[in-house]
């Protein structure tokens, strides 16, 4: 393919051209649309974006003409927090769950996170590569072209570090970017059951500083919750990681208030992940210390529960919401962000030019990587798609459709 890619007869293109931070506020229905538009890369990146009328002269004669058929652009999504690599699947629970279980009474008898440690644990990194690319080609296929993936399911040195060193084989062979974060802070395992607090030293004083010295994440997460660890528990280990450079995420306040969001503010985490039980004065407390929340209806759904994050709330508060699948294993199977979409608007009342804002633009920013993805703006990467539709709002309209846009990272198409 030629260095130079033109892409015309682009009926709308959502640019999400904007300041160069996370919108909040009226700025998350700001998309930055331009009708009968074009776009024109160049060595993988964004030239021009801008009326087809005004570029068409710019277009050299060399250059590979991608015909958009009249229909809707935007940038690729960016998943901002995924469990991409673990081994087998845990059907029995979901059956479980639909016959009355909860998930803390599945936990409790030994399913849950732990049944997939036990399953990742024996399987060999080559079976969790393949195992990974199949989880990763499901969310390419919907548009997802930047993932966060998160460890936390091997728990103890050998699986976490294999898990790691997937992510970073994943993200080296391409095509998707695939952001690393530690998560062995997820539950205690079966063997430091009655040895809580070495695990959690384990973690802190061993793991962490192993992790940061080989460079294998970018982010250190941890799941603050009654079911997994405490308040002290997770400011331990998350000091630990900024003390070593690690930049901080928290999994909180999912089942109960409380549990993590204001020690994410405190500890200047990137994101607060979950919220579904968080209560105003924390939300205003995540304002203060620009913390992004990360609202995951998906789990919400999957585990058959209705108190959706106050999403709404948010908004008005001018928080910088983002949106992600929570893809795992157990409580949030869902590959696809065009779902999210739409559980978005109509669980949360988020519109739909929010809502997509919170899976491009935020969602890139709270990766830290809000001046490479997220919008289709001179200099950044060219990761972009071509719908079938030629209107952005059909994304949360049309529910679990069978949609396949034309997947494009770095100005190269991926999924034909």
């Amino acid at each position: 393919m030629s260095e130079v890619l033109a892409v015309v007869n682009v009926g709308q293109l959502v640019t999400l051209a904007g300041p160069p931070r996370p919108r909040v506020g009226h700025q998350l229905s700001e998309l930055a649309i331009i009708p009968d538009a074009a776009l024109l890369v160049w060595e993988g990146r964004i030239a021009a974006a801008g009326p087809y009328a005004e570029l068409r002269s710019s277009i050299p004669p060399e250059a590979t003409i991608i015909d958009a058929e009249g229909h809707s652009v935007t940038p690729g999504f960016v998943d901002a927090h995924t469990h991409l690599v673990f081994a087998g699947n845990r059907a029995a629970e979901f059956e479980q769950r639909i016959a009355g279980a909860t998930y803390q009474e599945i936990a409790a008898a030994g399913g849950g996170i732990l049944r997939t440690v036990e399953l990742t644990r024996a399987a060999s990194e080559e079976e969790l590569l393949t195992a990974a690319r199949r989880h990763r080609d499901w969310m390419l296929r919907a548009g997802t072209t930047t993932i966060e993936a998160k460890s936390g399911y091997g728990l103890d040195r050998a699986t976490e570090l294999r898990m790691l060193r997937v992510i970073a084989r994943l993200n080296e062979e391409g095509p998707a970017t695939i952001v690393p974060t530690l998560l062995a802070a997820h539950t205690v395992p079966s063997e430091f059951a009655l040895r809580r607090a070495q695990y959690v030293r384990w973690i802190a004083d061993e793991l962490i500083p192993e992790v940061a010295a080989a460079g294998l994440a970018h982010y250190c997460d941890a799941f603050c919750d009654d079911h997994a660890f405490t308040l002290e528990e997770t400011r331990t280990v998350l000091t630990s990681a900024r003390r070593n450079g690690i930049k901080l995420r928290v999994h909180a306040e999912q089942f109960r208030t409380g549990t993590g969001a204001a020690l994410a503010a405190e500890l200047g985490a990137a994101t607060a992940d979950h919220l579904e039980t968080v209560n105003h004065e924390t939300l205003c407390r995540l304002r203060t210390a620009g913390v992004q929340p990360v609202l995951l209806p998906g789990s919400v759904f999957a585990l058959g529960r209705t108190n959706y994050p106050p999403a709404r709330e948010m908004v008005e508060l001018g928080l910088a919401i983002v949106l992600a699948t929570d893809f795992n294993p157990g409580s949030s199977p869902v590959a696809s962000i065009p779902f999210i979409l739409s559980l978005a608007s109509i669980e949360m009342g988020l519109s739909p030019a929010e809502a997509l804002t919170a899976v491009t633009i935020n969602a890139a920013w709270s990766l830290g990587r809000g001046s490479h993805a997220g919008s289709l703006e001179t200099g950044k990467q060219a990761d972009f798609l071509i719908h079938e539709f030629t209107d952005y709002r059909e994304l949360s309209y049309f529910i679990a459709a069978q949609a396949r846009p034309r997947v494009f990272i770095a100005g190269r198409e991926v999924t034909r």
